[in-house]
């Protein structure tokens, strides 16, 4: 089978399976593992799938870019950033990473409540500016066009120099075996390096993303506080969450 067949029957098992197992479909076709892990490799580079230890999976919706994840699971999205806005007590420093839940956090915060708010998203600033009258910190450096997030080396500079009580996190894949994960490298390196200057760290949990894994690790389940998820939110693999971390309801 030539290489272009194979990856094609690779597109159509994960399609039909929402999964590959590298070793299952080396047998199938008769040929070495090491020639599937390498089909795999090219596919998850092309951004057709995300390659983990084994095999691959389907990339997950929390991974479109920014214009298109706003329109996924939006009421999900509102109900963590209701239940995530009751952490926050007055006089804070907080900082709310780049994402469409923290979006909708930047328009619930409470008014004269003394906040500071740090943020490496252009919107989540303007956003937390006419929707309260919290003190905003925007962190600099290159903005990523896919995510609309500052990073790079300017950012990361500056994340050296802030400390915070909370840090909201989003990422675009929470798993119980392989924690937090996002598709972007350099916005996987800024999440870690602002939650090493928080004393404590919140990932946001709507319904795409329970279960879901990205291509970087971001963080151990571990190294978090909690995680807060959508309080309707049925999916069977929140319990397995409760089991590593605190899950908020």
């Amino acid at each position: 089978m030539l290489g272009a067949q194979r990856k094609d029957h690779l597109r159509e098992i994960l399609r039909r399976d929402g999964r590959v197992v590298a070793k299952d479909v080396a047998v199938e076709l008769g040929i070495s593992e090491d020639s599937i892990r390498r089909d795999l490799r090219e596919l998850a580079d092309a951004g057709e799938m995300v390659r983990v230890y084994g095999g691959a999976l389907p990339i997950p919706p929390a991974d479109r870019p920014v214009d298109q994840r706003a329109l996924l699971a939006t009421e999900s999205k509102e109900r963590v950033a209701r239940r995530a806005i009751e952490l926050i007590t007055p006089g804070s420093t907080i900082v709310l990473d780049a994402g469409t839940t923290t979006l909708a956090m930047s328009r619930m915060l409470p008014h004269g409540a003394d906040l500071t708010v740090i943020t490496p998203s252009p919107a989540i600033a303007l956003a937390v500016a006419e929707h309260s009258d919290a003190r905003v910190v925007i962190i600099g450096g290159e903005l990523a066009r896919f995510s609309m997030v500052a990073s790079g080396p300017l950012a990361m500079e500056a994340v050296q120099h802030l400390a915070a009580e909370l840090f909201f996190l989003g990422a675009t894949g929470i798993d119980p075996e392989r924690g937090l994960t996002t598709g972007n490298l350099d916005d996987a390196v800024t999440k870690r390096a602002i939650a090493a200057r928080c004393a404590q760290t919140y990932v946001l949990g709507s319904e795409e993303k329970i279960g879901a894994t990205s291509r970087y690790p971001v963080l151990d389940l571990e190294a978090v506080v909690g995680v807060v998820v959508d309080p309707v939110d049925p999916n069977p693999v929140i319990d397995e969450l409760a089991e590593r971390v605190t899950v908020l309801r």
